[in-house]
């Protein structure tokens, strides 16, 4: 048959252990047969990474910024723990924190849902969308481990020379210290991406932080979040019959699960990232949820929002049979494909990644599915392997 063609390459940013291993087989079984596809290829491999000194994380976001469409596989952000079983130089940042940096944005995550995997929150009736800011905070964060007796300081200087000084703590003893930063620019690029896919998707927008507690830095993200609302969306959100509010983030969680679910939660980084994994797994599993990071200039990255199944692997690695849903992963490609295909109007493409996304979700809703799924399925279900799986889904497809 004739493959699918493409204009403009996507980024492709290879990854990590289990779903590096997943990303190839995905590629050769559901994607390859059909589409022509280009790509400007990334290895974000721990190792790689490594051996360019990160550099190759920093050329794979600049190519997003180039081409406008990325799909990214899971990758490792090393610990101490990974340095040595690695031999890594150093113990490398974020791959996507140092890539939320160059394109700022926002980070949107929504379960896929399926017939015969319900909720564990009774209530929930449809999606909730978790939109994450994607800047900043403990992921751009300054650590040091304090030794012993002594005074901590923030101090800033502005250009002109002059200091501002706050003590932090007057330490008897060691501990340790951390500095966070956000910026007014990238906290208003979050805040108009949340108005505006709120809007577009017709749902209710809620924001929470801490601000009781973090009452400049917190506070902060609420009065940018209420100023741009009163100025520039509140009459777009009443026209289109649709709310914003804001409140305490222990109050939101308590929203959150006596909720019918349909509705955008916005969070802070830190925030944003734990909740979708309580989201995800609420709602059926982590594997089974979509992750897309958009910038306020236009461009997309998408990705699955869980880690790259260590575990798995190194079963993999001693020749065991594994079970390790692909599903996020897939849906990355889909989504990327089909931003792809919108961008460069090829209706094709566009309809290839509808199909996929339909055969695989036909696939685990006819009983087939990986072991993950088994246990929360309601009906007769066949635990699968990860090849098995995606030979059904390549059938169904």
């Amino acid at each position: 048959m004739e493959k699918i063609r493409m204009i403009t390459p996507l980024v492709e940013m290879d990854g990590d252990e289990m779903t590096r291993i997943l990303w190839q087989k995905i590629k050769d079984k559901l994607i390859l047969p059909y589409v022509d596809l280009k790509t400007e290829y990334y290895d974000l491999g721990l190792k790689h990474r490594d051996e360019t000194d990160d550099q190759v994380t920093v050329d794979s976001a600049n190519a997003t910024l180039k081409y406008g469409v990325a799909v990214k596989c899971a990758t490792i952000t090393p610990n101490a723990q990974r340095v040595e079983e690695y031999n890594l130089k150093q113990m490398w940042k974020s791959p996507n924190g140092t890539i939320r940096a160059i394109l700022d944005g926002t980070v949107f995550r929504a379960p896929v849902l399926v017939k015969g995997v319900s909720p564990s929150v009774r209530t929930w009736q449809a999606p909730i969308t978790i939109a994450r800011h994607a800047y900043g905070d403990v992921y751009k964060n300054t650590e040091l481990r304090v030794p012993g007796a002594g005074k901590a300081e923030i101090v800033f200087t502005a250009e002109d020379g002059t200091e501002t000084r706050q003590t932090i703590m007057n330490f008897t003893g060691a501990g340790v210290i951390q500095g966070q930063h956000n910026t007014d620019k990238s906290i208003a690029s979050f805040a108009h991406s949340c108005f505006q896919y709120a809007l577009s998707v017709k749902q209710d927008l809620w924001f929470s932080t801490k601000d009781t507690i973090s009452k400049t830095y917190d506070h902060r993200f609420k009065d940018i979040f209420a100023e741009l609302y009163e100025t520039q969306y509140k009459a777009a959100f009443e026209a289109a019959g649709i709310e914003y509010f804001y409140t305490l983030i222990d109050d939101a969680v308590a929203r959150v699960i006596r909720s019918k679910g349909g509705f955008i939660w916005a969070l802070k980084n830190y925030d944003g990232d734990v909740m979708s994994d309580m989201i995800a797994t609420a709602f059926g599993s982590l594997a089974m949820m979509t992750s897309v990071l958009v910038s306020p200039n236009g461009q997309y990255e998408y990705e699955a929002a869980h880690g790259t199944v260590t575990r798995h692997y190194y079963r993999y690695l001693k020749g065991e049979e594994t079970s390790t849903n692909p599903v996020a992963t897939i849906f990355a490609w889909t989504g990327a494909l089909r931003k792809r295909g919108e961008l460069d109007g090829l209706a094709d493409l566009c309809a290839f990644a509808d199909k996929l996304e339909k055969a695989t979700i036909a696939t685990i809703e006819s009983g087939k599915m990986t072991k993950d799924l088994v246990a929360l399925y309601e009906g007769e279900a066949e635990g699968l392997n990860s090849d098995a799986f995606l030979d059904a889904i390549a059938a169904n497809l």
